[in-house]
């Protein structure tokens, strides 16, 4: 009998395998998709509708006819409303104003929150939990009462601080240049945020790196300046980058003083500017045109910081040290 010799898999053997396969691929893009949906959704409505909204608004006028009684009519105007916004003093202003604040916010507050995060890590800090929790606690306070907090504080006649340095003769009038005002409430509500960020990527650095530099003869002052600085300067970006859109968003500081004292107008910042002409003056044409002049601002500062500190975010640690360890 002679023996057989093996035979070819048929095509139809394949098929199975194939008929397998899909399935699985279905899986492995499905649960993604069905994960990944909830975020696109919300995405969508929350922020890719009001943005195109806001567009559409910015395009259109409604002009009323008569004594204002009745329906208005609603026509295009095209960029009118952006003309009328950049032709506004009182909205380029308030574009001034911001660049006073920026420039006077965002190196205070992140010089000190910088600074408070380096005594966190240092040795000669006791209880960091509890400084940790004292230090952001302003910004745990809700908006409401930080707003109640501060108007007491400003307002003259009610104030003790005012009321002190009336007293001592100093007759203070701290509302008479509003700037330092808004920049003080800010402070004291972000330095405690942008502490704990800067905390945090303090305590990812690696010990053996600071225990060489203790090594090589650095002292606690070359350690942070040379060391620790360098290799957290990922995180400095980040935090400058996050505190430059949040600076040209300005709104409810100003706003709080906005009943406080008349040196703080209606339009002191670009976006009380839009929040006055969408809901005082009902021009949401004009309204809308301004904000979306503002988002383009702060996309242009964005994409000016990002390619700033384009990289400058490694953590390689510096010359030396490396020999050291």
């Amino acid at each position: 009998m002679t023996p057989t010799a093996p035979t070819a898999a048929r095509p139809a053997d394949a098929a199975p395998s194939r008929t397998a396969a899909a399935p699985r691929r279905r899986r492995r893009h499905g649960a993604p998709a069905v994960l990944l949906t909830p975020f696109f959704v919300l995405f969508t409505g929350a922020t890719l509708v009001p943005i195109g909204y806001a567009l559409y608004l910015s395009l259109y006028a409604e002009h009323r006819s008569g004594l204002g009684f009745g329906g208005g009519e609603t026509v295009f105007t095209g960029l009118g409303n952006y003309t009328r916004a950049l032709g506004d003093a009182a909205f380029r202003g308030g574009f001034v104003n911001l660049a006073e604040y920026c420039l006077l916010y965002i190196p205070l507050m992140t010089g000190l929150a910088l600074v408070l995060a380096l005594l966190l890590d240092s040795a000669l800090v006791r209880a960091r939990r509890f400084f940790q929790l004292a230090l952001f606690l302003p910004h745990a306070v809700p908006g409401t009462i930080a707003a109640l907090i501060w108007v007491y504080l400003y307002t003259p006649g009610i104030s003790p601080v005012i009321g002190a340095l009336d007293a001592l003769g100093a007759q203070a009038d701290l509302l008479g240049h509003p700037l330092a005002a808004v920049v003080n409430m800010a402070v004291w509500e972000w330095t405690g945020y942008n502490m704990v960020i800067f905390f945090a990527a303090l305590q990812a650095v690696p010990r053996e790196v600071l225990e060489a530099a203790v090594v090589d003869g650095a002292g606690p002052l070359r350690t942070a300046l040379s060391i620790k600085l360098p290799l957290i300067r990922s995180s400095l970006a980040v935090v400058g980058l996050f505190t430059v859109i949040g600076s040209l968003q300005l709104f409810t500081e100003p706003m709080i003083l906005h009943g406080t004292t008349p040196s703080v107008t209606s339009a002191w910042s670009p976006n009380m500017y839009a929040y006055t002409a969408a809901f005082e003056r009902h021009d949401y044409g004009l309204a809308a045109a301004s904000s979306v002049l503002l988002a383009l601002a702060a996309a242009g500062l964005s994409f000016a910081v990002t390619r700033a500190t384009r990289g400058r975010g490694g953590s390689r640690p510096p010359h030396g040290t490396e020999r050291a360890v």
